[in-house]
């Protein structure tokens, strides 16, 4: 098998002997998009500027197709390492052409130029734009422009730092998605820096979630969601409901039943997570909720609160008489209870996680 084409091995950078991002470890093969998801500060941009040698690494190891960008000996500069960047302002030169700023990064004949431009012209859709100026474009055609601009010396790597967070919410997922598809179809490798988590579940082949200067998960879309290594990343992609509970016998006791807690020592606290849309409500009989079953767990009273309609959904929150705290449901219709109306809850008890309590 072929080297990956982006590896980067236990890399931190210190900033005025401050760790800012720290550990490290990525891999990305030609044509796959690697996304560093987190919150602001969490150190996605630092790491960006690393893999494109802005920033020296502290300690560690960047390779690209097996080559050395940067170790404790080695720094190329950026302009020597085949990587294309894009950034959410788009950085246009606003004095030159369309055709000119797809043609600044190119080192051929002026024939060879000419014919790069035309046939990206073309792949992003702009056909007889080329003598247009950037200010006369839409935003969408701006950021295909920088596309075009950064595709225009094929770079091996490219890197897109919030690049569609500045595109009307109408024209983002169309040109998010064209512009993807075309970064594949070059065999680019992709990583690509966002705060949003629908964005990177949209977008990622592969997630890379970053939490105060390190990464704490890695994986598919899918199983970094179904899967989360913790309670603040179940949190970081939905809302999240938590019932705490202590431990006895590698089993909690909670109103909706027993759940299993296998390697806590006993009277060591957990936390239960579980998803709105992974809850089931029921109607009241008479002070009487449905019957338990393996699948669902017991039944748990609670009191509307407040429901609202979202649009494609409707969330109701409930006041649990077990504790008098707040879980929230979502519902996948029109559906909104007056407040004050009984109703019993149930879980999915296997879209439920069970995490130490931290702190």
């Amino acid at each position: 098998m072929s080297a990956p084409r982006l590896q980067m091995e236990h890399v931190c950078c210190h900033f005025e002997g401050r760790e800012v991002v720290c550990g490290i470890d990525l891999t990305v093969r030609a044509g796959e998009v690697l996304c560093l998801l987190g919150p602001s500060g969490c150190g996605k941009s630092t790491t960006l500027r690393m893999i494109a040698g802005i920033e020296r690494p502290s300690r560690g190891i960047i390779r690209a197709d097996g080559e050395v960008l940067s170790d404790a000996t080695t720094h190329l500069p950026p302009e020597a390492r085949g990587i294309g960047l894009i950034f959410q302002d788009f950085a246009l030169f606003p004095h030159l052409s369309v055709a000119q700023n797809i043609a600044f990064g190119l080192r051929g004949t002026a024939a060879q130029n000419r014919a790069r431009v035309d046939e990206l012209l073309e792949r992003v859709d702009l056909q007889g734009y080329g003598d247009t100026a950037p200010h006369m474009l839409s935003g969408g055609e701006q950021q295909r422009v920088a596309l075009a601009r950064a595709l225009a010396p094929r770079p091996r790597i490219m890197l897109m730092d919030e690049p569609f967070s500045g595109l009307d919410n109408r024209l983002r997922d169309g040109i998010r998605d064209e512009t993807l598809a075309l970064l594949k179809e070059e065999g680019t490798a992709v990583v690509l820096v966002t705060h949003e988590p629908e964005e990177a579940m949209r977008m990622a082949d592969q997630i890379a979630l970053m939490r105060d200067g390190g990464v704490v998960q890695t994986g598919a879309p899918y199983n970094i969601y179904t899967s989360p290594c913790d309670k603040d990343a179940a949190a970081f992609f939905s809302d999240i409901n938590v019932i705490s509970g202590e431990v006895h016998g590698a089993l909690i006791e909670t109103p909706f039943g027993q759940f299993l807690a296998p390697g806590v020592p006993d009277g060591g606290l957990v936390d239960i997570v579980f998803r709105p849309q992974h809850v089931k409500i029921d109607f009241d009989r008479g002070g009487r909720g449905p019957n338990p079953t393996p699948q669902d767990g017991v039944p748990a009273l609670g009191h509307v609160k407040r429901a609202r309609f979202m649009g494609h959904e409707s969330l109701v929150e409930f006041r649990m008489d077990f504790d008098g705290g707040i879980v929230k449901v979502t519902v996948p219709a029109v559906f909104l209870p007056k407040p004050g109306t009984p109703l019993w809850l149930t879980i999915r008890r296997d879209r439920c996680f069970v995490f130490p309590n931290r702190p």
